[in-house]
Protein backbone atom coordinates (compact mmCIF):
# COMPACT_ATOMS: atom_id res chain seq x y z
CA UNK A 1 0.00 0.00 0.00
CA UNK A 2 1.66 3.26 -1.11
CA UNK A 3 1.52 6.58 0.74
CA UNK A 4 -0.90 8.20 -1.72
CA UNK A 5 -3.48 5.43 -1.38
CA UNK A 6 -3.02 5.46 2.41
CA UNK A 7 -3.62 9.22 2.42
CA UNK A 8 -6.77 8.91 0.31
CA UNK A 9 -8.16 6.06 2.42
CA UNK A 10 -7.31 7.98 5.57
CA UNK A 11 -9.18 11.07 4.38
CA UNK A 12 -12.19 8.95 3.44
CA UNK A 13 -12.10 7.19 6.83
CA UNK A 14 -12.02 10.53 8.63
CA UNK A 15 -15.09 11.44 6.58
CA UNK A 16 -16.89 8.38 7.91
CA UNK A 17 -16.37 5.93 5.03
CA UNK A 18 -16.51 2.47 6.66
CA UNK A 19 -15.09 0.76 3.57
CA UNK A 20 -12.07 3.07 3.65
CA UNK A 21 -11.55 2.31 7.34
CA UNK A 22 -11.73 -1.42 6.60
CA UNK A 23 -9.24 -1.06 3.73
CA UNK A 24 -6.84 0.87 6.00
CA UNK A 25 -7.04 -1.82 8.67
CA UNK A 26 -6.54 -4.63 6.15
CA UNK A 27 -3.70 -2.83 4.38
CA UNK A 28 -1.77 -1.71 7.46
CA UNK A 29 -2.42 -4.62 9.84
CA UNK A 30 0.61 -6.59 8.59
CA UNK A 31 2.80 -3.62 9.52
CA UNK A 32 1.35 -3.46 13.03
CA UNK A 33 1.78 -7.22 13.46
CA UNK A 34 5.37 -7.10 12.25
CA UNK A 35 6.19 -4.51 14.92
CA UNK A 36 4.44 -6.63 17.56
CA UNK A 37 6.31 -9.78 16.47
CA UNK A 38 9.60 -7.90 16.44
CA UNK A 39 9.18 -7.25 20.16
CA UNK A 40 8.62 -10.93 20.99
CA UNK A 41 5.41 -10.53 22.96
CA UNK A 42 3.18 -13.41 23.97
CA UNK A 43 0.14 -14.08 21.79
CA UNK A 44 -2.18 -12.50 24.36
CA UNK A 45 0.04 -9.43 24.84
CA UNK A 46 0.46 -9.14 21.07
CA UNK A 47 -3.31 -9.17 20.54
CA UNK A 48 -3.69 -6.53 23.24
CA UNK A 49 -1.05 -4.29 21.66
CA UNK A 50 -2.61 -4.75 18.22
CA UNK A 51 -6.05 -3.74 19.47
CA UNK A 52 -4.69 -0.86 21.55
CA UNK A 53 -2.75 0.46 18.56
CA UNK A 54 -5.85 0.54 16.37
CA UNK A 55 -7.91 2.01 19.22
CA UNK A 56 -5.39 4.84 19.64
CA UNK A 57 -5.38 5.35 15.87
CA UNK A 58 -9.18 5.68 15.88
CA UNK A 59 -9.00 8.07 18.86
CA UNK A 60 -6.48 10.32 17.12
CA UNK A 61 -7.82 9.99 13.58
CA UNK A 62 -8.82 13.64 13.31
CA UNK A 63 -5.58 14.87 14.90
CA UNK A 64 -3.16 13.20 12.50
CA UNK A 65 -1.81 15.98 10.30
CA UNK A 66 -0.05 13.93 7.61
CA UNK A 67 -2.51 11.26 6.41
CA UNK A 68 0.01 9.69 4.02
CA UNK A 69 2.20 8.85 7.04
CA UNK A 70 -0.50 6.86 8.83
CA UNK A 71 1.65 3.74 8.54
CA UNK A 72 4.52 5.46 10.35
CA UNK A 73 2.09 6.67 13.02
CA UNK A 74 0.79 3.12 13.51
CA UNK A 75 4.30 1.65 13.62
CA UNK A 76 5.42 4.20 16.23
CA UNK A 77 2.31 3.63 18.31
CA UNK A 78 2.67 -0.16 18.13
CA UNK A 79 6.32 0.14 19.19
CA UNK A 80 5.39 2.40 22.10
CA UNK A 81 2.63 0.02 23.22
CA UNK A 82 4.99 -2.98 22.97
CA UNK A 83 7.56 -1.22 25.11
CA UNK A 84 4.88 -0.39 27.68
CA UNK A 85 3.86 -4.05 27.87
CA UNK A 86 7.48 -5.21 28.12
CA UNK A 87 8.19 -2.70 30.86
CA UNK A 88 5.05 -3.65 32.76
CA UNK A 89 5.59 -7.39 32.63
CA UNK A 90 9.40 -7.67 32.85
CA UNK A 91 9.14 -11.37 32.15
CA UNK A 92 10.06 -13.79 29.42
CA UNK A 93 7.34 -14.76 26.99
CA UNK A 94 6.71 -18.51 26.85
CA UNK A 95 6.84 -19.97 23.39
CA UNK A 96 4.17 -22.17 21.90
CA UNK A 97 5.01 -25.58 20.52
CA UNK A 98 4.99 -25.03 16.72
CA UNK A 99 4.10 -28.62 15.88
CA UNK A 100 0.60 -29.93 16.19
CA UNK A 101 0.34 -33.67 15.80
CA UNK A 102 -2.46 -34.84 13.59
CA UNK A 103 -3.31 -38.44 14.40
CA UNK A 104 -6.19 -38.69 11.95
CA UNK A 105 -5.99 -41.64 9.59
CA UNK A 106 -5.01 -41.16 5.98
CA UNK A 107 -4.60 -43.20 2.82
CA UNK A 108 -0.81 -43.12 2.66
CA UNK A 109 1.16 -46.32 2.54
CA UNK A 110 3.49 -47.06 5.45
CA UNK A 111 6.44 -46.42 3.12
CA UNK A 112 5.06 -43.03 2.08
CA UNK A 113 4.45 -42.17 5.71
CA UNK A 114 8.10 -42.91 6.51
CA UNK A 115 9.31 -40.86 3.52
CA UNK A 116 7.03 -37.97 4.48
CA UNK A 117 8.20 -38.16 8.09
CA UNK A 118 11.87 -38.13 7.02
CA UNK A 119 11.30 -35.16 4.72
CA UNK A 120 9.39 -33.32 7.44
CA UNK A 121 12.16 -34.08 9.95
CA UNK A 122 14.82 -32.79 7.53
CA UNK A 123 12.83 -29.63 6.87
CA UNK A 124 12.17 -29.14 10.59
CA UNK A 125 15.89 -29.54 11.28
CA UNK A 126 16.76 -26.94 8.63
CA UNK A 127 14.19 -24.52 10.08
CA UNK A 128 15.56 -25.20 13.56
CA UNK A 129 19.10 -24.46 12.36
CA UNK A 130 18.03 -21.23 10.66
CA UNK A 131 16.20 -20.09 13.79
CA UNK A 132 19.15 -21.14 15.93
CA UNK A 133 21.43 -18.98 13.76
CA UNK A 134 18.86 -16.18 13.90
CA UNK A 135 18.84 -16.36 17.72
CA UNK A 136 22.62 -15.80 17.73
CA UNK A 137 22.10 -12.36 16.18
CA UNK A 138 21.96 -9.29 18.39
CA UNK A 139 18.59 -7.95 19.51
CA UNK A 140 18.71 -5.02 17.08
CA UNK A 141 19.29 -7.34 14.12
CA UNK A 142 16.52 -9.69 15.22
CA UNK A 143 14.03 -6.84 15.58
CA UNK A 144 14.94 -5.27 12.24
CA UNK A 145 14.78 -8.55 10.31
CA UNK A 146 11.44 -9.50 11.91
CA UNK A 147 9.90 -6.18 10.87
CA UNK A 148 11.35 -6.41 7.36
CA UNK A 149 9.87 -9.92 6.95
CA UNK A 150 6.33 -8.56 7.15
CA UNK A 151 4.06 -9.16 4.21
CA UNK A 152 3.61 -6.81 2.48
CA UNK A 153 7.00 -5.35 3.37
CA UNK A 154 6.80 -2.03 5.22
CA UNK A 155 8.40 1.11 3.81
CA UNK A 156 11.68 2.25 5.31
CA UNK A 157 9.81 5.21 6.83
CA UNK A 158 7.50 2.78 8.63
CA UNK A 159 10.46 0.66 9.76
CA UNK A 160 12.19 3.82 10.97
CA UNK A 161 9.13 4.82 12.98
CA UNK A 162 8.66 1.32 14.39
CA UNK A 163 12.23 0.74 15.50
CA UNK A 164 13.64 4.23 15.93
CA UNK A 165 16.34 3.75 13.27
CA UNK A 166 17.27 6.47 10.80
CA UNK A 167 15.89 5.69 7.32
CA UNK A 168 19.35 5.94 5.75
CA UNK A 169 20.75 3.39 8.20
CA UNK A 170 18.18 0.65 7.61
CA UNK A 171 19.69 -0.76 4.39
CA UNK A 172 23.29 -0.95 5.66
CA UNK A 173 22.19 -2.41 9.00
CA UNK A 174 20.04 -4.97 7.16
CA UNK A 175 23.02 -5.99 5.03
CA UNK A 176 25.25 -6.42 8.08
CA UNK A 177 22.58 -8.46 9.86
CA UNK A 178 22.07 -10.74 6.86
CA UNK A 179 25.85 -11.20 6.52
CA UNK A 180 26.01 -12.24 10.17
CA UNK A 181 23.10 -14.63 9.69
CA UNK A 182 24.82 -16.19 6.64
CA UNK A 183 28.04 -16.53 8.65
CA UNK A 184 26.21 -18.30 11.49
CA UNK A 185 24.55 -20.62 8.97
CA UNK A 186 27.88 -21.33 7.29
CA UNK A 187 29.34 -22.27 10.69
CA UNK A 188 26.55 -24.85 10.93
CA UNK A 189 27.29 -26.09 7.41
CA UNK A 190 24.13 -24.60 5.88
CA UNK A 191 24.25 -22.59 2.68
Amino acid sequence: MDRDSIGKLFQAAVGGDAAAWKALVEGLSPLVWSVVRAHGLTEADGQEVYQTTWFRFAQHLRRIREPEKAGSWLASTARHECLKVIKATRRLAPTDDPEVLDRAGDDRTPEQSVIDAEEAAAEAERVRQVWSAFQELGENCKRLLRVLMASPPPSYQEVSAALGIAVGSIGPIRQRCLRRLRAHLAEQGIR
